[in-house]
């Protein structure tokens, strides 16, 4: 008889999971709270897979050998509670995915940065001519990719906190930690090193022979390392230099030290801008370098990167006013890294879903460069509130479009606008993405003279 896996989540990685787990002769069951979209549906049935939606059966749930779960689902849920009181095993699809690849692993983590870091590795690998795939929090599921299209030399996975929580027995060749700052910390019972530790889980697999990346002078990563035993290799980045560091900036230039001479790459050069970007670019230097790339490699394609969307995003210039989409900046500490890249006078668009936030740490950042504040969202009192002494304009607005406009009345040439939140979107819409196409249209549409 088939081992029986239930798939708690019929999203991304629940669908993914669900097909190659039915494709691997397992009794498969998709288990779905909310409603399961009909093009979901449609791929479910295609694989002849049963599913509920509006609930979860508890006997049938509870029946199972194995349950993979979404990595949205909190593990305080009462049908995981219950899973876990009867000693079933609960995973995440990647630690599932896992199981059925003989391909080496690069999975990157970090509150901040992970999305960039990993797509920019992926870049440097793929552009070099590498097998690789891109797998995790990032484009389709791993799970769904091996079910589909078959296996690779290399992944490169980006790791959510919610995803390592689920692993068990995954173990990467090489793992990145680009920074930690207190986030999600609601899931960790308000308790920072908890959430310290589940980034740090990511490395206690690992070995001697395998690599560790992380930023040194993060303290919250310092912490981490300090609370966890490990015997990986670790390799430290940062924009100074010193005896033990793997990659420094000096000179303008990224250095990376070998045994034979030290790799120079232009900081000038990065597409990135931004000294969060320069630690994002060193992290996945390193990690081309332990895939076995060139420094030639490296540099030929170093400069062909283009970031996702809405991540520190060029819009256009109008009248000599840049316009930047950085949506995807939902907490301070992004937001933060954000305002620190720009020199130039800024007008600021934040506001949204405040997730308890501190923001006196941006006060530093915003002292005499921030002229003019424009508040989006149906709540902006904490915001006002936090910035009143600081900023010398500072106007609200429920509507993208005017507050694209108002920035725009508010900057002169050479100025930056700037959309980066620091804040959840879903007061307002649907999520970071659509926030951000939002300010791309409007954007546009200002740019062909049609806000007024």
């Amino acid at each position: 008889m088939s081992q029986k896996i239930v798939i708690l989540g019929a999203g991304e990685s629940g669908l993914g999971a669900a097909m190659l787990a039915k494709q691997q002769g397992y009794a498969v069951w998709v288990s779905e709270a909310g409603a399961i979209s009909e093009d979901r549906k449609l791929r479910l049935q295609q694989f002849s897979i049963d599913f509920e939606e509006g609930g979860h059966t508890e006997e049938r749930v509870l029946a199972a050998d194995l349950v993979i779960k979404s990595p949205g689902i909190s593990p305080q849920v009462p049908i995981v509670r219950a899973l876990l009181k009867n000693d079933v095993p609960v995973i995440d699809e990647l630690e599932f995915a896992w199981k059925f690849t003989t391909g080496k692993v690069i999975a990157i983590t970090g509150t901040n940065g992970k999305t960039t870091t990993t797509l920019l590795s992926y870049h440097l690998l793929k552009e070099a001519g590498l097998n690789v795939g891109l797998a995790g929090n990032v484009g389709q599921s791993w799970a769904a990719q091996l079910a589909t299209e078959g296996d690779k030399d290399w992944w490169v996975l980006e790791t959510s906190s919610f995803q390592i929580d689920g692993f068990v027995d995954l173990k990467p060749t090489v793992a990145v930690l680009t920074n930690i700052t207190p986030d999600h910390l609601d899931r960790y019972e308000y308790d920072l090193n908890k959430y310290i530790q589940s980034k740090m889980s990511l490395f206690k697999p690992m070995g001697k022979g395998d690599t560790a990346i992380c930023h040194d002078g993060d303290p919250l990563t310092e912490r981490g390392a300090d609370m966890t035993p490990m015997e990986v290799n670790f390799q430290k980045v940062s924009l100074e230099s010193k005896a033990d560091h793997s990659a420094y900036v000096d000179a303008g230039f990224i250095c990376v030290p070998t045994s034979s001479n030290t790799w120079k790459f232009p900081v000038a050069s990065l597409p990135i801008k931004g000294n969060h970007n320069v630690l994002n670019a060193m992290m996945a230097v390193l990690v081309a370098k332990a895939a076995g790339l060139t420094e030639d490699d490296i540099r030929v394609h170093l400069s062909t990167f283009k970031n996702a969307s809405h991540r520190m995003e060029p819009i256009a210039s109008i009248e000599g006013v840049s316009f930047i989409n950085d949506s995807k900046g939902t907490n301070v500490d992004a937001t933060a890294y954000a305002l620190d890249s720009f020199q130039q006078p800024l007008i600021w668009i934040a506001g949204g879903v405040d997730k308890g936030n501190d923001y006196s740490v941006l006060y530093p950042l915003i002292k005499g460069k921030v002229k003019a504040l424009i508040c989006l969202g149906r709540d902006n009192s904490k915001l006002v509130k936090a910035f009143e002494a600081y900023i010398p304009v500072i106007q609200e607005t429920k509507e993208m479009s005017a507050a694209v406009q108002q920035a725009m009345e508010q900057a002169s040439e050479g100025d930056v606008v700037l959309l980066s939140p620091a804040c959840a979107s879903f007061d307002l819409f649907k999520n970071y993405e659509d926030r951000g196409e939002q300010f791309r249209a409007s954007v546009r549409a200002l740019e062909r003279g049609m806000i007024v």
